[in-house]
C-alpha cells in the first residue's frame, strides 16, 4: 500500500545540517514489527508514524521507533510530525497549537515563526548514583572531575546529563565506537559569551546492538536538560544550543521558558523529500 511520506530536517540551521526525521502518514494497518522493520530499513535515529487521534483532545497521534525500539516520546521526531502532518493537510482545533498524541500522553506543539513543543515532565530525575556518574565518566573517556554536575534527564529516552566546564570540552570528547551496556548520556557545556549558541550538547546513545551513536539534534535532551538549567539556576529566560558539531551538522536549538515555569524547545523543520512509500 502506498502512503504518503516526508523526510523532514528537524533543528537545522538550513537544509542538511540538523536531524532528518522520517515520517509514514496513514499508518493504519501497520502493526509494531511492521513499524520497526521500516525503521530499521530506513536507517534514520527515528521514523514516526501518523494515526488517527485516540484522544478527543488531540490532533493526531504518532508511534516514534528508534533502530532498537519504541519510545514513548522523543524531540525532533514530535516537531518532525507536527510539521509533516501540517504539510499533509493536517488542520488543528485550535490556531496557535496543535496537539499531539504520543505514548507519554499529550503533547502541546505551539505555532509561530518556527514549531516549539512543551516539555513534558521528567519520567526519573534527580541526582546519579556516584556509580552511574563513574561510568558515563570511563563511556566518555574522560576524568570523574571533570564532570561538574550530573542529572537524570528522563522523559522517554533515559537521559543521563553530565555538564562539563566548557564547550570545548565538550566537543573534545572522543567517544568510543561500541559499549557493553545500554545508555544514553547527553553532555552539556557553556559556550563563552557573543556566539550565536550559548550552550553545546551532545547526545550520545547505545542502539541496541553494542554501537554507540551520536545523535546529532536531540529534542528531548534539549527539552529535559533546559528544565535542569533553568531550575539549577545555570540559564535564565531563553538560550540557544548548539548541537551536531562533532558530526558535521549545524543544529540550533531555542529553549526557553514561559512566566508559568513551562519549558519550551523550538527550532526549525524543513521538508526535503516528498513522496509515497509502499508500506
Amino acid at each position: 500500500m502506498n502512503r504518503q511520506f516526508q523526510l523532514v530536517d528537524v533543528f537545522g540551521s538550513g537544509a542538511f545540517t540538523g536531524n532528518p526525521l522520517g515520517v509514514v502518514a496513514a499508518a493504519e494497518g501497520l502493526d509494531t514489527e511492521q513499524m520497526q522493520a521500516i525503521t530499521r530499513w530506513l536507517n534514520l535515529s527515528e521514523t514516526a508514524f501518523l494515526l488517527p487521534p485516540t484522544d478527543p483532545g488531540a490532533d493526531y497521534k504518532v508511534r516514534i521507533f528508534t533502530l532498537a525500539h519504541e519510545l514513548p516520546f522523543a524531540g525532533h521526531p514530535t516537531l518532525g510530525s507536527c510539521h509533516a502532518w501540517l504539510a499533509m493537510g493536517g488542520q488543528p482545533k485550535r490556531a496557535d497549537a496543535v496537539v499531539q498524541e504520543c505514548g507519554a500522553g499529550l503533547v502541546e506543539v505551539r505555532r509561530g515563526d518556527t514549531l516549539a513543543f512543551a516539555a513534558p515532565p521528567l519520567i526519573r530525575g534527580g541526582e546519579p548514583d556516584e556509580a552511574d556518574i563513574a561510568a558515563v565518566a570511563q563511556v566518555l573517556g574522560i576524568e570523574r572531575s571533570a564532570i561538574k554536575a550530573a542529572r537524570w534527564a528522563d522523559n522517554g529516552p533515559g537521559w543521563i546529563a553530565v555538564l562539563l566546564g566548557s564547550a570545548a570540552e565538550v566537543l573534545a570528547i572522543d567517544a568510543p565506537k561500541t559499549v557493553e551496556r545500554r545508555i544514553d548520556i547527553g553532555v552539556v557545556g557553556p559556550h563563552a559569551p557573543g556566539g550565536d549558541a550559548d550552550w553545546e550538547i551532545r547526545a550520545i546513545f547505545s542502539d541496541g546492538q553494542g554501537g554507540l551513536i551520536e545523535d546529532p539534534a536531540t529534542g528531548s535532551l534539549n527539552a529535559s536538560v533546559g528544565q535542569w538549567l533553568f531550575d539549577a539556576g545555570y540559564a535564565q529566560g531563553r538560550y540557544i544550543a548548539a548541537q551536531g558539531t562533532r558530526i558535521c551538522r549545524q543544529a540550533r536549538i531555542a529553549v526557553s521558558r514561559d512566566d508559568a515555569g513551562q519549558v519550551w524547545v523550538g527550532g526549525k523543520t524543513i521538508t526535503l523529500v516528498n513522496g509515497t512509500i509502499d508500506a
